[in-house]
């Protein structure tokens, strides 16, 4: 699990009231990521009448969010598009740059901090924050009738209204919870399939070089799948960010 271990780069004694605020691995990473994004976003807003492969690259992951605010919350979604944007590029590029195998020079890692539930838990919190903004903003009181289904029977009121508000209460949880657990559970088995590896090598039985080899075919399969999952990840906490908002706005 030491993959997973936050440890300070640099600071190790800076304290703020008590609290270490040391400049971290897992900061560093955030850093790097929101580099990459810069530079990525940088380069394809050049504006071209026929835009370049960086430019149809950026194009098309704007226009992908902007089609999913717009199918899920309609014109009204669309001044949530930026944060939308941000946050799903954020977790994909995370998710993305975890998997790159920087372990093979001595003394590097790569970090992947969406595997800590403190980075998903603040980026769900942030979005449940935003629903209730907005919802009370938008609607005042008028906002918890989307805890009482339209066409609910009287008698069944107190009941789906306490069902529907935990239900809904639960969403920030379930949604930080689902990304830590699937770049988690991901990182650690491509772990298990390399130690099988090295065990294998250095059993000096006959069936271990077989079972190093079928190991490694799993890593590559493992790997290729964490590749969809990053992307799947991302897309899903992002579509489920609209879905909220879109009940905020719309009161659905």
């Amino acid at each position: 699990m030491s993959q997973f271990r936050v440890n300070p780069i640099a600071g190790a004694d800076w304290a703020v009231w008590g609290h270490n605020i040391a400049f971290t691995n897992s900061a560093a990473f955030m850093v790097i990521v929101l580099g990459a994004l810069w530079l990525f976003m940088m380069g394809g807003m050049k504006r071209q009448l026929v835009p370049g492969r960086w430019q149809a690259a950026v194009e098309t992951m704007t226009d992908f969010v902007n089609n999913m605010i717009e199918s899920n919350i309609g014109e009204k979604g669309k001044r949530f598009t930026p944060y939308v944007f941000s946050l799903f590029m954020f977790i994909l590029a995370a998710n993305l740059i975890g998997l790159f195998p920087l372990a093979i020079i001595p003394g590097l890692h790569a970090f992947t901090v969406t595997s800590h539930i403190t980075v998903t838990g603040v980026l769900a919190v942030m979005s449940f924050s935003i629903v209730l903004i907005v919802g009370f903003a938008k609607h005042g009181l008028h906002f918890f009738k989307l805890f009482i289904p339209h066409g609910t029977p009287a008698l069944l009121v107190p009941l789906i209204f306490l069902i529907e508000l935990v239900s809904f209460m639960v969403r920030p949880f379930s949604l930080g919870l689902r990304l830590f657990v699937a770049m988690t559970a991901g990182h650690i088995l491509l772990d298990v399939f390399a130690s099988f590896v090295i065990q294998g090598i250095n059993s000096g039985t006959a069936i271990g070089p077989v079972v190093s080899v079928l190991s490694f075919l799993m890593i590559i399969g493992v790997s290729a799948l964490e590749i969809l999952v990053a992307a799947i990840q991302a897309y899903v906490f992002a579509l489920l960010t609209s879905l909220y908002l879109n009940d905020a706005i719309n009161l659905h």
